[in-house]
């Protein structure tokens, strides 16, 4: 049975801290390093779901994507909501480990297990400088009518669902994808030749800008459904790890859905 700082060695190795963006918050939030552990729960977002779910579970370890505080706090008072998420796992003896812009960058990361969600065959990075996101193939050329509604039917749902910039009717053979916010990354994908760029969390000016300034197409899911994916893929990794060091750790995938969104109705005022 691992110690909780064996365990995390193993995820630094995965997803090297020092490979973090310099405003980033990843790590090691809360736990002894000398506890054992036997049962780990990924997921996305440290929210007291999460964590109540984790106590439910009896887990003894949460690894989450994001950051639970990004920009410090003076406090960890339970009166306030992150607050009552470090009380929730103290109290049950529960450890919490981050891989944030670490995992992005990876090899295998947060855009390989999306481009894996989606079916595409990764040919390299977007941003060879840092590994960010994915260039992708086809196996068969779609349209992106057809590619958007392959995201819809393989990414978790959500309230949002898939948003579409773009001729519909245009043909689709090379694609960019990249977990969570992503129009920083429009010269690259125009860079890269793609066809369509898969990301979320896409506004309203940087799309029009993109949009008139080359025909791609912009496909834009819930920045929660693009990093989900990853959750299964670094589960994956760990059950590996755990069979290699005869561990026999018990691990598990949240299915909760934290994305903030909670429903979506299609607008229909007269112009």
């Amino acid at each position: 049975m691992p110690r909780l700082s064996e365990v995390i060695a193993e995820l630094d190795a995965l997803w090297p801290p020092e490979r973090a963006e310099e405003w980033d918050a990843v790590g090691t939030v809360c736990g002894d390093p000398g506890a054992e552990i036997t049962r780990v729960l990924f997921a996305v977002d440290p929210v007291q779901e999460i964590a109540e779910e984790a106590v439910a579970l009896g887990a003894d370890l949460v690894v989450a994507h994001h950051p639970l505080y990004l920009r410090g706090t003076t406090t960890v008072a339970a009166s306030h909501f992150k607050g009552r998420v470090v009380h929730t796992l103290i109290k049950h003896d529960i450890a919490l480990h981050v891989a944030h812009t670490n995992a992005d960058t990876a090899d295998p990361g947060v855009s390989d297990a999306l481009a894996g969600a989606l079916d595409l065959r990764v040919t390299g990075p977007l941003v060879p400088e840092n590994g960010l996101g994915r260039i992708c193939e086809l196996d068969h050329p779609e349209t992106l009518r057809e590619f958007a509604a392959r995201a819809a039917a393989r990414l978790p749902a959500t309230a949002q669902g898939i948003r579409v910039a773009g001729d519909p009717d245009a043909t689709v053979r090379r694609v960019a994808v990249s977990g969570g916010s992503g129009d920083g990354l429009f010269a690259a994908a125009r860079a890269a030749g793609v066809d369509v760029f898969l990301t979320a969390d896409l506004r309203h000016h940087p799309v029009s800008e993109a949009v008139q300034q080359a025909p791609i197409g912009l496909v834009d899911a819930a920045h929660w459904a693009t990093e989900w994916p990853w959750c299964e893929q670094a589960a994956a990794q760990l059950d590996e790890i755990s069979d290699r060091h005869g561990w026999n750790l018990r691990v598990h995938v949240s299915k909760a859905v934290t994305d903030p969104w909670s429903s979506h109705h299609t607008s229909g005022a007269p112009n």
